[in-house]
């Protein structure tokens, strides 16, 4: 059986999500660079998503910090 190829897409608030690379990507999110097995795009997401606040949330406490 063919192992799916996944892609790593990410919304507006910095989120990361696994897709299949067969279906088109949702509303909302947009494409990464990285595509590959799913363990590979797992690896990447971790590597780069370490802070895993949305954005807005982000900003706020930044703001209320500042």
């Amino acid at each position: 059986m063919e192992e799916t190829r996944m892609k790593v897409l990410v919304n507006d608030e910095d989120q990361y999500s696994l897709w299949p690379t067969y279906l088109d990507v949702p509303s909302g999110w947009r494409e990464t660079e990285k595509v590959g097995s799913k363990e590979e795009c797992l690896a990447y997401v971790k590597e780069v998503w370490v802070d895993m606040r949305p954005r807005s949330l982000r900003r706020q406490m930044e703001e209320t910090a500042g």
